[in-house]
């Protein structure tokens, strides 16, 4: 025990050398994080909350394992896992998580004609919080998993600094909803890492809504041939901050990696989309597509889309850009010649442009109307965070 606080301490005083992210860094210079001291505790905590619960499939192996991190070794294992912090600004983050974490859940997929389905929800008491998540797909392994996390209200509100770590073995396949709905005076750092092997497929949709202060930072490693990711967030913020981050790298030939946003923000909100991808030498054939999309819904939002590509190889195909504006006014023309009145109108356009969103990055999972994925969609959920966030009654089709 002895040894597992000195490496939690060395932790804490890794990040507080460090220093906290910065306007001084490229990718937090639009939404600077708070500082440390509303990441920490004033003392190391000494008891294990997993704060996970899990749901899953009838019949499926998915193996399920909580790793106490504050046993020697359940901690080695946690941190084979984990990768050691990059030398880059959100590194003080990943310090401060190993110096909080106090345990981990691990999922292990086996291979499976049919896709296991796994519904993850956190739920955490406690004002600071360093939740982490091990997600490993064997060889031709599928998975669909859905991962929620809202907690109850306090009075400061919650700090959520959660480390996540997926690998996907070679023709794996998992598709992946992230649903994050904090509470306005919350703090929220999520860092979800992802490697792909050969023809590994990975498909990501983030619904999340913005809070006292919300960074989503998603890193992607295709690192052998044909591996594929594809990613959607679907912002919701009105009056709060968000800050979606996405950093794909494509070091083989013939990978593909997609990126789409869609932030619906109002009042005044801040809001940041910065998606980067890099081409490495040698990638031939890689392919990258990169669409950023920002809409005021209302008052005067602060929106920042930031597409970036860096290609250091001749024969790829790479598109990017970015838009910025109002609901389409045909649209809203259209619909009101129909009978609806502006504010049903201008509810079920952005319900339908968000609903769009993440079925083209959820693809193929939502062909079947009885799949999990499809009855989330299709439920209420959309519907009623749209109307919250602009204090609307939910409109029903």
């Amino acid at each position: 025990m002895s040894d597992v606080l000195a490496q939690r301490q060395a932790a804490r005083e890794q990040a507080q050398r460090l220093g906290w992210p910065g306007r001084r860094s490229e990718h937090f210079r639009a939404l600077p994080p708070p500082v440390l001291e509303r990441w920490m505790q004033a003392e190391l905590p000494q008891e294990t909350a997993s704060g996970w619960s899990v749901e899953q499939s009838a019949g499926k192996s998915v193996n399920v394992r909580t790793l106490n991190a504050l046993d020697a070794n359940d901690r080695s294992v946690l941190l084979a896992h984990l990768p050691a912090p990059q030398d880059d600004r959100a590194a003080p983050f990943a310090w401060a998580h190993r110096a909080l974490c106090t345990s981990a859940l691990h999922l292990q997929v086996p291979a499976s004609a049919e896709a296991a389905v796994v519904r993850l929800s956190h739920r955490a008491a406690g004002a600071v919080q360093a939740p982490a998540l091990i997600v490993e797909l064997q060889e031709g392994a599928r998975l669909v998993l859905i991962e929620e996390h809202a907690w109850p209200q306090q009075p400061d509100g919650v700090a959520q600094n959660l480390v996540a770590q997926i690998r996907l073995a070679a023709g794996a396949h998992m598709q992946h909803l992230r649903i994050v709905t904090p509470d306005a005076r919350d703090r929220v750092a999520h860092h979800v890492q992802v490697a792909l092997q050969g023809k590994a497929h990975y498909a990501q949709a983030l619904a999340a809504t913005g809070c006292g202060y919300h960074l989503q930072r998603n890193t992607v490693e295709l690192i052998e041939r044909g591996a594929e990711s594809r990613h959607a967030a679907l912002v919701l913020n009105a009056d709060q901050a968000l800050d979606y981050q996405m950093v794909g790298q494509l070091a083989a030939p013939h990978t593909r990696h997609q990126v789409e946003t869609l932030t619906l923000a109002g009042g005044k909100a801040k809001s940041v989309s910065n998606a980067y991808a890099r081409i490495a030498p040698g990638a031939d054939e890689a392919d990258v597509f990169q669409r950023l999309t920002g809409i005021a819904l209302e008052g005067q939002p602060h929106m920042q889309l930031r597409p970036h590509l860096e290609i250091l190889h001749d024969a790829v195909q790479a598109v990017h850009g970015a838009t910025w504006g109002q609901l389409p006014e045909d649209a809203l023309f259209y619909a009101c010649q129909r009978g609806l009145d502006d504010a049903t109108a201008r509810a079920l356009i952005v319900e339908g442009m968000a609903r769009a969103v993440l079925a083209r990055c959820l693809g193929d999972a939502l062909d079947d109307g009885e799949a999990p994925l499809t009855q989330w969609v299709d439920g209420p959920w959309l519907t009623e965070a749209i109307a919250a966030q602009w204090h609307r009654e939910p409109v029903h089709g």
